[in-house]
C-alpha cells in the first residue's frame, strides 16, 4: 500500500480516515503490519479495516501517531486502559510514556500575593510553588523609578523626566519583592516607583491600582482565588492566595529514520515545554 493513500478504520464502531503513512510510523507495530496484511486480525471490511476495540482511547492513539506528542484533557484519568490501547497495537514508545503517570497528570500549583501599605508606599511579595510559574510572572513585571517634583503618589501623571527600569529582588527562585508609590528624597523631591505588568502597557504608581491590575492578571492565566486573609493586622498586610492545576510539560517521542526504511525502527523520551 502507498504511504499516501487514505486508510479507513472503524474502531468499536467509529469511522477513522487517516493516511498510511501515518500508520507506519513506526513499522513494528500491529497497524503497519494490518496495512501488510500481516495481521490477520484487523479485518478489510467494504474498503475499512474493522477493529473491535475502544474508539475513544483510539483517538488518542491517532493523535499520538499524528504528531508523536502525548497530550491529554486535564480530566483525564484512564492511564492503564491507554496504555493497555497502546500495547495492544504495538506502540511501544507510547506505552512507555504512560507508564510513567507523574509526568502527565497535571499538578495543583499554589500562588500566594502579599500585599501591604505604608504611608505612600506598597509592597508586594510573591511566593509560588512552582518556579517556571513565578519566572514567567517576574518576566512580566517591571519597575520604573524616577524623581518628581511635588507630587503625590497619587498623581495619575509620570515624571516628565525618563523613568529607570530596576531589577526586582528575587529572594529566591520561589518568590519576588518589589514596591511601587512614592519616597521623599531631598527637599520637595520625590522619588516615584512606577509598575507595568504586561500586557497592560500602563506605568501605574497606585499600591491599590496595581494590586488590581495583578489579580487580574493572575485570573486571566488561569489561577483561582481560594482565600484572602489578613496576616498582620498591625502592618496591614494582606495575603491573597490562588491555585490552578498547571498542565504537565508535553512528552514527545524523537523518532529515528533508517535510510531505506519506510517508518521509524525505535524512539526515545524527551520533554518538550508547551505554551499555556
Amino acid at each position: 500500500m502507498s504511504s499516501r493513500e487514505v486508510v479507513v478504520l472503524s474502531v468499536g464502531g467509529v469511522r477513522f480516515v487517516t493516511r498510511a503513512s501515518t500508520l507506519l510510523q513506526f513499522p513494528e507495530s500491529r497497524l503497519a503490519r494490518m496495512l501488510n496484511d500481516d495481521d490477520q486480525e484487523f479485518k478489510l471490511v467494504n474498503g475499512e479495516f474493522f477493529v473491535d476495540r475502544d474508539a475513544t482511547l483510539f483517538s488518542y492513539i491517532m493523535d499520538f501517531l499524528r504528531t508523536l506528542q502525548v497530550s491529554l484533557p486535564t480530566d483525564f484519568s484512564d492511564y492503564q486502559r491507554l496504555q493497555r490501547e497502546a500495547e495492544f497495537y504495538g506502540l511501544y514508545p507510547l506505552a512507555d510514556l504512560l507508564s510513567q503517570e507523574h509526568l502527565l497528570k497535571p499538578r495543583l500549583e499554589i500562588l500566594e500575593v502579599r500585599f501591604s501599605l505604608q504611608e505612600m508606599q506598597a509592597f508586594f511579595r510573591i511566593f509560588g510553588s512552582c518556579s517556571t510559574t513565578v519566572e514567567t510572572l517576574a518576566e512580566q513585571i517591571t519597575v520604573f523609578t524616577g524623581q518628581q517634583l511635588g507630587q503625590s503618589w497619587n498623581s495619575p501623571f509620570p515624571s516628565q523626566k525618563p523613568l529607570v527600569p530596576l531589577p526586582l529582588e528575587r529572594p529566591s527562585h520561589h518568590d519576588m519583592v518589589f514596591q511601587c508609590g512614592t519616597d521623599y528624597s531631598a527637599g520637595d523631591q520625590f522619588v516615584a516607583r512606577f509598575v507595568s505588568i504586561k500586557p497592560d502597557n500602563r506605568k501605574l504608581i497606585n499600591g491599590t491600582n496595581v494590586l488590581g491590575l495583578l489579580l487580574d492578571t493572575l485570573l486571566k492565566d488561569g489561577f483561582r482565588l481560594i482565600s484572602t486573609r489578613t496576616v498582620s493586622s498591625e502592618e496591614k498586610v494582606e495575603c491573597y492566595t490562588f491555585e490552578r492545576m498547571k498542565r504537565p510539560a508535553g512528552l514527545t517521542v524523537t523518532v529515528n529514520q533508517i535510510p531505506g526504511s519506510s517508518g521509524v525502527a525505535r524512539a526515545k523520551r524527551s520533554q518538550v515545554q508547551k505554551g499555556k
